[in-house]
């Protein structure tokens, strides 16, 4: 095996990733920022190793061909919403100023 950059765990949890989530490979890779291709290769390589049959190319996927029922979307829709403003939340306290304020005045720290 050659040297990788990438840990063991590293990797089996990307692939996990892959084979759990609901994104596509692509994004997965994106965000983790690891190559496709590489990303790719190891999903091959772990559904080979564990005899997981590869899914068709032109088919869809089991993911995608389940229609979704109405409670089912508003669920899914209400987590990923918690979800958004979450992360709108962490930005909003990283985007603040550093200062304080008082009836609508900033003063910087230093100047109390």
């Amino acid at each position: 095996m050659r040297n990788s950059k990438y840990t063991r765990e590293f990797r089996d949890s990307s692939v996990q990733l892959v084979i759990n989530s609901n994104e596509s490979t692509a994004k997965i890779a994106k965000d983790l920022d690891v190559n496709e291709k590489t990303l790719y290769n190891w999903v091959r390589e772990y559904k080979k190793a564990n005899n997981i049959p590869r899914e068709a190319r032109n088919s869809f996927s089991s993911k995608n061909s389940i229609k979704e029922t109405a409670e089912e979307e508003n669920k899914r829709l209400r987590a990923e919403n918690k979800l958004l403003k979450q992360e709108r939340d962490i930005l909003k306290k990283a985007t603040a100023p550093q200062g304080h304020f008082f009836q609508g005045a900033y003063f910087a720290k230093g100047t109390l």
